[in-house]
This record gives C-alpha cells, sequence and structure tokens, in this order.
C-alpha cells in the first residue's frame, strides 16, 4: 500500500494502472479489518480515493466504549495523520470520520513545534492542503523532492519519477504547441482585442482536470473550449451591449450559420469561433466513436449562454440575485457542464444509453458539486479585482448580506466551511459510484482540486500564482 501511494504521489502510477488495480480490489474484496490506526487509514483513503467501496465502519475498532477515539492514538503522530488524510475522503453521514477530522486536525497543530523536522514538514504539508485536495501534477513535482529526502527513499524510483517528469513536460510542451497554432490561427483576440488571450491558462486547467498522459487529445480539445468560454464571458462582462446580448443569445439558440447575420461583427467572429470548434470537435468523437454528439454538446454552449445572459440582465436592471440563484447560475458559467459533457464523449470510456440520458438538464450533482467548489473558489480568489472592477455582487458579499455578517475574514471563514461540506457531497461520488464512468468521477474531482489550487493564494494575485504554476509544469525541468 505505501508502494502505491508512493507511486500515486510521484506521478508514476499511470504506469502501473493495471498491477495497482489489482492489489486494490484484492484489498477491496478481502474486508480484513487488521492493522494499526496507519495502515488501516491509509487502506481507506487508497480504496476510496480509487473508486472502491470501503465503509467507515473500518475505523470502530479505535473507538472506545464512550464512542470516542482512544486517548492513545495521540501518541501515535504517524497514525494520526493517515488518519487525518484520510477523513478528508468523508461523505455526508460519516460522522465518524468528521470527529475524526477534529481530532487530528487539533492534535497534529498542537504537536507540530515538537515534531522532527522532517515529520513536522510532512504535517505542515497536510495541514496547508490535504494529499485529497492536492492537483496531480504540481503534486507529483513537490512530492519528487519531499521523497528525495526521505530516509530509505529508493533511488531508483527517485530516477524513475525525475525522469518521467521531464517526459511528460515534453508532452505538455508539445500539446501547448499545437494549442497556440490552432489559437492563433483562429485569430480571435486579433479582431476581438478585448479579450483574454490566455491560452496557458486554459491548458492548466485541462492538466489539473486529466494529468494521465494518455489523454492528450481531450486536453487540446478542452482548452480550446476554454479559450472560447473566456472570450464570450468578455463579451458578455465588458463589451457587449445588452441589446446586443439578447441577439447574441437568441443567435446561439438556432445554432445555424444564418443566426448570426443580424449580429455585429465582433459577435459574428466569435460565433463561427464556437461553431466551427464545437462541430470540429464533434466530428472527431464522430470518427473515433461512431457517435453524433452535437445535441449534447450544443446544448451546454446554450445553457452557459443563457447563464451569461442572466447574469447581464441582473447587472443592466439593478437587480442582485439571493446566493443560490447566484452560485446557481455561476456553476454554469463557470464552464461546469460544459467542460464535463464534452470530456464525457472526449474521454469515451463506459458511455452507455443510461449514463448518456444524465447529461441533460438537470444534471448530475457529481458536476453541480464540483462546479459549485469551483464557482465559490473564484470567489474567494478573484472577488476582490472584480469589485473594484465593478461586477455583480460576489458569494461572499451575498452570503454576508444574508447572514448579517460585517466582517469580511468571517465572511470568508463560513465560505470556505460551504466548501468543506460540498467536498462531502462530491465524496459521495466515489461512495454510491452511480452511472457515471470513473474516469469521469475523476475529472469531476480534479475540477474542484484545480480550483482550489488556482485560486487559493495569499499575497500573491491570481496572475502571478497562474503564471508560476504554468512556468513549473511546463517550461521548467527538474534537474539531477
Amino acid at each position: 500500500m505505501n508502494l502505491i501511494d508512493t507511486l500515486q504521489r510521484l506521478g508514476l502510477a499511470y504506469h502501473f494502472e493495471d498491477d495497482m488495480n489489482a492489489i486494490l480490489s484484492q484489498l477491496s474484496s478481502s474486508g480484513q479489518s487488521d492493522g494499526d490506526l496507519l495502515t488501516t487509514a491509509l487502506r481507506f483513503r487508497l480504496l476510496r480515493h480509487n473508486g472502491h467501496k470501503i465503509s467507515s465502519d473500518i475505523f470502530q475498532k479505535f473507538m472506545d466504549k464512550n464512542g470516542k477515539f482512544k486517548d492513545s492514538l495521540k501518541e501515535d503522530t504517524m497514525g494520526l495523520l493517515s488518519l487525518y488524510e484520510a477523513s478528508h475522503l468523508a461523505a455526508n453521514g460519516e460522522d465518524i470520520l468528521l470527529e475524526a477530522m477534529e481530532l487530528t486536525e487539533a492534535h497534529l497543530k498542537q504537536s507540530l513545534p515538537s515534531l522532527p523536522t522532517q515529520l513536522a514538514r510532512k504535517v505542515s504539508s497536510a495541514l496547508e492542503l490535504p494529499r485529497h485536495r492536492r492537483m496531480a501534477r504540481l503534486e507529483a513535482r513537490r512530492y519528487i523532492q519531499e521523497y528525495s529526502e526521505e530516509i530509505g527513499h529508493d533511488p531508483n524510483l527517485l530516477e524513475l519519477a525525475k525522469l518521467d517528469y521531464n517526459k511528460v513536460q515534453s508532452l505538455h510542451q508539445m500539446e501547448l504547441t499545437d494549442i497556440s497554432r490552432w489559437w492563433k490561427q483562429l485569430g480571435l483576440v486579433d479582431k476581438l482585442t478585448f479579450a483574454r488571450d490566455r491560452p496557458l491558462e486554459c491548458f492548466l486547467w485541462t492538466v489539473g482536470i486529466l494529468p494521465e498522459p494518455k489523454y492528450s487529445n481531450c486536453r487540446i480539445e478542452l482548452a480550446k473550449t476554454i479559450a472560447i468560454l473566456l472570450v464570450i464571458d468578455d463579451i458578455f462582462d465588458t463589451h457587449g451591449t445588452i441589446d446586443e446580448l439578447v441577439l447574441f443569445t437568441n443567435a446561439i439558440r438556432r445554432w445555424d450559420l444564418e443566426a448570426m447575420e443580424g449580429l455585429p461583427e465582433y459577435m459574428r467572429i466569435c460565433y463561427m469561433a464556437l461553431y466551427n470548434t464545437t462541430n470540429e470537435i464533434c466530428y472527431k468523437i464522430l470518427k473515433e466513436n461512431g457517435w453524433s454528439v452535437l445535441p449534447y454538446l450544443k446544448a451546454t454552449w446554450i445553457d452557459m449562454i443563457e447563464g451569461f445572459m442572466l447574469e447581464a440582465s441582473w447587472y443592466s436592471n439593478g437587480q442582485e440575485p439571493n446566493m443560490e440563484e447566484y452560485v446557481a447560475n455561476g456553476v454554469t458559467t463557470a464552464g461546469t457542464y460544459m467542460a464535463m459533457v464534452h470530456l464525457f464523449f472526449l474521454i469515451g470510456q463506459g458511455v452507455t444509453e443510461e449514463n448518456v440520458k444524465l447529461l441533460m438538464k438537470p444534471y448530475p450533482k457529481l458536476f453541480s458539486c464540483s462546479g459549485r467548489i469551483l464557482r465559490l473558489w473564484d470567489d474567494l480568489g478573484t472577488a476582490k479585482e472584480e469589485q473594484e472592477r465593478g461586477d455583480l455582487a460576489s458569494s461572499i458579499q451575498l452570503f454576508m448580506r444574508e447572514n448579517n455578517i460585517t466582517c469580511d475574514e468571517e465572511g470568508r471563514k463560513r465560505i470556505l466551511q460551504l466548501i468543506d461540506n460540498l467536498w462531502k457531497d462530491l465524496n459521495w461520488g466515489l461512495v454510491s459510484r452511480n452511472a457515471m464512468p470513473l474516469a469521469i468521477i475523476k475529472a469531476a474531482f480534479n475540477m474542484a482540486r484545480s480550483s482550489q489550487v488556482v485560486y487559493q493564494h495569499e499575497e500573491e494575485s491570481y496572475f502571478s500564482s497562474v503564471d508560476n504554476y504554468v512556468e513549473s509544469l511546463f517550461f521548467t525541468p527538474i534537474i539531477n
């Protein structure tokens, strides 16, 4: 189990996927409950993280007769750290894991100053951001350094991890070349000078959502959709008049070339870019798998443009939505449903008549939970800049008004609590394993992970933190 965990953290797991799944399946079916706290918590985390069913009742043996964790566990720092990491995979209703999180967090923080340097570094890293919420490729880069400092590490495994990281980085550079060439040929920002020109940022998101090298083509196609999404967002946010936006929304609803004739030139250019890119993606999926998916992809774009139009009408009419209205609509305008439905067909694994029916409104709860986490983290990370631009009130401001909170710090703290609760809802997707393929479940989790990593910054601005991640992931190799 330790080796599987190490391989996953080093970014090497995809090389041993079949062997690891066989071992985890055997662990899952064995039902064994022996082992100390560290081993039990690691087993729980690995099985649930990788989509295998396991009950939180496995921790009952560590409870006393009063239903509390035994006091003796406080002497086992490594066990508590393992339990702390496992507790972040709790689903709603798993009270034993919620209690475990409270206990371990408090004790680990208290004991931190007295821990040996290497263990203190591990604990600090987990308290800063638990393993379950880390973005895979950034974690690989970070953990390679941590692993190199561990006593007794395997030098061959470390060397393989470094070589593999640089090899995958070279793959990403080739993908970026493809995306940059497409973006330049598309010429959107040459004609629409007000629009964001951020293909690197778009690609960063796709690497966060789909970290495995085998999804290269999926990353390229998804990055295209995100790049166009940003341009449409800018049309609605900063450039279009309300009358023009109504015309644009109606044209998207019609989804034919004649519909764009009444649009201003800059909107016609954007319309053609969206229309052609979507049709090209549909053609690739048809050629690859024989599926005609235009109705599904088109529907997500129409939903999103209608969401942008709703926000524009709120702003134009001086109307303030309540928080639930704002967040629910914000999941759509953040591109969550668009991205997940595109990925469902681009990945193409486990597609059935049954689960295809889930891709129309109302979208799966798995998607909405991930999107709500994205929306809330976006507001936490960019609310200050958006407020200075005069945008709509963010979820933080709306929540504070609805709950009579006057302190910004308290408002942000409460939003973080909402995010924690959404993670419990999201984790239910690993417990219930409904009709959705595991690859899509993982992508939804990775979207939530990426949003926290990208938007959780301190003194740095959003832009400098993104630049740092881009440089680290795509341009700076690991040197021996």
